[in-house]
């Protein structure tokens, strides 16, 4: 991307294989340990989102970049009395380990919130782990061999590329469309790749309100995807943290509910229906792969959270949590709109972005010509304003550079405004700059 001149942000930005990448570290020069290291960390990467964090957490920086959850619309009144009682009441068991794959209690929680998206679990099929992104690494850790092929959707999580690629992946990206996963692209990967005498060890998908492209899969892909699975005996790695988040349509059903054959496992977290500090996922799983799972998972951190397992236990006997989710959404629903809103009146023609239905976030297509890390590092400094740049999502961390997740959930409405107002002016000062030095206007 051609850009004007512009300073670097002191400790944060670094070239790195001509790309502009934001770090929140000291560059080390030797590194004495370096013969110590496995050889599996060269493939290591940093997630994109962890890396702004240091950058967005000052209160000057307008970030549409952190699919932040609004934890303000939590009771305090609520979480005192769950604080109190527990440690009044419950203080002794609080502090002590418990069993590798959660409490029978918090199983029961999680199956209710399952049954909520129409979807029926038996309690010892779930595993609690630190989050659902336990649950990605986790699934890594047992099914991927260095090399072994993965396909996952282009784009795709952001934070889900760090856990393939530290386990020497061999990503395979399919393109969505508005409907989701191109199922008949996915079909010809899978093809291809039993002609060369290989199969992926899952297919990564995020069905609801995916991040970052904010698409839904619709239910005929839905169909499909599951019945291929079945024909290929292929497993699918279905992630759902957003599916309680829908704002307009209808529910649809989930892929573990659709799948008649054991093919599915199904990652959940209340990090984006209570709370992301308290740490709380799960897997769901059939029983063999399950008990790979709790092997893993003692290997990892010997069991949840006893603390965290508790409030959650405690909160769904308090408190109605499904009035705390429809409370939520309805903050959600009216920063997408605004969101939506201050795109179509601040950003420049020759851009375009998605309608999500429900969950944390747009994604914005860019004229070609735009870099959108090179394009950070200017709505930083010049605007004080961050996204998470779109590079992020492809784990070659190149393709998709034009663009740009904008995350509507963790941000008050005027500063949503404020934020895409800035935004566009960067981005119209860069396709103005590229057509002065002698560049065509995009159709």
């Amino acid at each position: 991307m051609l850009t004007k001149q512009h300073s670097t942000i002191p400790g944060l930005l670094l070239k790195e294989t001509g790309q502009t990448r934001i770090k929140a570290m000291a560059k080390i020069d030797f590194d004495k340990y370096e013969e110590f290291y496995a050889k599996r960390t060269g493939e290591m990467r940093s997630s994109v989102m962890r890396d702004l964090m240091a950058v967005v957490a000052r209160p000057e920086v307008i970030s549409l970049a952190g699919g932040l959850p609004s934890t303000e619309s939590f009771s305090r009144k609520t979480l005192a009395k769950i604080m109190n009682d527990i440690s009044m009441r419950e203080s002794a068991a609080t502090l002590q380990y418990g069993p590798t794959e959660g409490f029978d209690e918090t199983k029961e929680n999680i199956a209710k919130v399952m049954a909520a998206e129409g979807t029926h679990v038996d309690i010892d099929h779930i595993i609690v782990t630190t989050g659902a992104q336990q649950g990605i690494d986790l699934s890594a850790r047992l099914l991927v061999d260095p090399g072994d092929a993965i396909i996952a959707e282009a784009p795709t999580y952001p934070g889900a590329i760090p856990s393939f690629t530290n386990f020497q992946a061999d990503v395979r990206q399919i393109p969505l469309d508005d409907d989701g996963i191109r199922v008949d692209l996915a079909r010809k990967e899978v093809e291809q790749l039993a002609k060369e005498g290989r199969k992926p060890k899952f297919i990564y998908v995020i069905p609801n309100f995916h991040n970052p492209a904010g698409v839904s899969l619709s239910l005929p892909r839905r169909h499909e995807l599951v019945a291929m699975a079945e024909e290929h005996k292929l497993i699918i790695l279905e992630d759902n943290p957003y599916g309680q988040l829908r704002f307009e349509g209808e529910p649809l059903p989930t892929l573990y509910s659709l799948d008649k054959e054991n093919n599915v496992i199904y990652l959940g977290t209340f990090s984006k229906i209570l709370s992301p500090g308290i740490r709380l996922g799960w897997v769901v799983a059939p029983a063999p792969l399950l008990a790979k799972f709790n092997l893993g998972k003692q290997a990892a951190d010997l069991c949840p959270s006893t603390l965290a397992q508790m409030m959650v236990n405690r909160y769904f006997q308090e408190a109605h949590w499904r009035e705390y989710v429809e409370k939520v959404v309805r903050v959600y629903r009216a920063r997408r709109d605004t969101m939506l809103a201050a795109l179509e009146e601040y950003f420049p023609e020759g851009s375009r972005w998605t309608h999500p239905q429900g969950g944390f976030f747009i994604w914005a297509t860019l004229p070609g010509y735009i870099n959108s890390a090179d394009l950070l590092a200017l709505a930083l400094e010049e605007e004080q304003v961050a996204f998470v740049p779109g590079s992020g999502a492809w784990a070659d961390g190149l393709s998709g550079a034009n663009h740009i997740r904008l995350a509507f959930c963790g941000v008050p409405e005027d500063r949503i405004v404020e934020g895409i107002k800035r935004l566009g002016k960067v981005i119209r000062e860069q396709m103005e700059l590229y057509r002065a030095l002698g560049g065509q206007k995009e159709s």
